[in-house]
């Protein structure tokens, strides 16, 4: 695989667990509004009283579905642009699985045991990882 489309493969593999997570929470969240008697029109917001009904390990997986919203729309377009200058390399690859392998088990974390504290030392390390990705793209596309 040409390192051009190699950074396609991390993109490929973040859409995939986001779609795991999509299910896990659906199979979580139905069955515990449904044992809560939750009607889907009192859970329409994300926050009060019906939100608070569901237990804790529903919530988390929902969040977590919700940050796979949030930053990685970042990484995505990185990697886009990457892979369309035809210019990415090793580096590009290795800091692009690095940062999917840590999103990854920032979800797991936070799905599972969710201590703030360490969700929020992979979430940063994931984060520096998007740095020089961005940095290279940047120069990519002025030089």
């Amino acid at each position: 695989m040409h390192m051009t489309t190699a950074i396609l493969l991390p993109v490929a593999v973040l859409v995939a667990w986001t779609l795991i997570v999509w299910a896990w929470m659906l199979a979580t969240r139905v069955p515990a509004m449904q044992k809560a008697r939750l009607h889907p029109e009192k859970a329409k917001h994300t926050r009060g009283d019906a939100w608070n009904a569901l237990p804790s390990e529903v919530r988390q997986i929902a969040d977590n579905y919700n940050h796979l919203m949030e930053q990685p729309t970042i990484f995505y377009a990185i990697a886009l642009v990457l892979a369309v200058s035809g210019e990415a390399g090793l580096i590009d690859v290795g800091l692009a699985w690095a940062y999917v392998g840590l999103r990854i088990i920032h979800s797991l974390w936070q799905a599972t045991k969710n201590v703030v504290m360490i969700r929020f030392y992979l979430f940063v390390v994931s984060t520096l990882m998007l740095f020089p990705l961005a940095g290279r793209a940047i120069y990519l596309l002025v030089s």
